[in-house]
């Protein structure tokens, strides 16, 4: 920008009509013409078109997932999730209580500022663990623009936080999928794969437990005893059988749940 029309702008930002610059108007000039230009910048890198959440590695195809790092990344992505989702959803409960609670007073809307922030923190770290772990880079939503000076220009831009208040959404909605995507994804990874590895430490039961193999069903009825053993090669093999096609089918589980956390990420923690 030329030195005569920032002038002319900082004239019309002054507004007194004498031609003099007021220091504050024209850190304001500045500041917003560096938001402009950054958000451009930021928005049309890509071929002029604003960014987008994008897919960085295919999945393997079906006879190949069990066994692929891919699928195994979104096996630590369901398991890990469960403790950050532990302390997003408990952080933001407390401080929307305690905002809410002290709305009265004068330290309600700092701390419901203070839970836009830490929710934008909770979001930047999800981002990152989607990119890495489920390959969906999902580009973050831009800064927070504080329009007025001093603490409670900062409060106030906080409040008004569209992106922080839909990371606070994620926080809370999130919880209870985590919890679910996690007891289901641990209960079949073991299944599958105690099943599908038996023939290996089948002898354990006869050896130590004086079993004559696995024992699938045992119940009384009255005076009778049933009892039901895995210990003939053709029912070793039948369960091994089984075991393989859960390991197979776990596999586009988890891929499933985890789809579940890809749209969550791009609508409510992207841009």
């Amino acid at each position: 920008m030329s030195s005569s029309t920032q002038d002319r702008a900082w004239n019309v930002l002054d507004g007194d009509g004498d031609g003099g610059h007021d220091a504050y108007d024209r850190d304001a000039y500045d500041r917003d013409a560096y938001d402009r230009d950054a958000y451009a910048h930021d928005a049309y890198d890509h071929g002029r078109s604003p960014a987008r959440a994008r897919r960085t590695e295919e999945p393997p195809p079906f006879w190949r997932a069990p066994f692929s790092a891919h699928y195994y990344r979104e096996v630590g992505y369901a398991l890990t999730g469960l403790p950050v989702a532990i302390a997003g959803f408990v952080l933001g409960v407390t401080l929307f209580s305690v905002g809410l609670g002290t709305l009265v007073t004068c330290l309600g809307l700092p701390v419901l500022a203070a839970l836009t922030s830490t929710a934008r923190g909770f979001g930047r770290l999800e981002r990152a663990r989607v990119r890495s772990l489920l390959a969906v880079d999902v580009p973050g939503p831009a800064p927070v623009r504080q329009t007025r000076p001093g603490l409670w220009g900062g409060v106030t831009a906080r409040l008004a936080d569209v992106a922080g208040w839909k990371a606070v959404l994620h926080q809370v909605l999130m919880f209870p999928w985590a919890v679910f995507r996690f007891s289901v994804t641990l209960t079949f990874l073991l299944l599958g794969w105690a099943m599908a590895l038996y023939p290996v430490y089948h002898w354990v039961f006869p050896t130590f437990v004086h079993w004559p193999g696995y024992r699938i069903v045992d119940f009384h009825d009255g005076a009778d005893h049933y009892a039901y053993y895995v210990q003939s090669p053709a029912q070793i093999a039948g369960f091994s059988a089984i075991g393989l096609v859960i390991v197979f089918l776990t596999a586009q589980l988890v891929r499933g749940l985890t789809n579940v956390d890809r749209a969550a990420a791009r609508g409510l923690l992207g841009r």
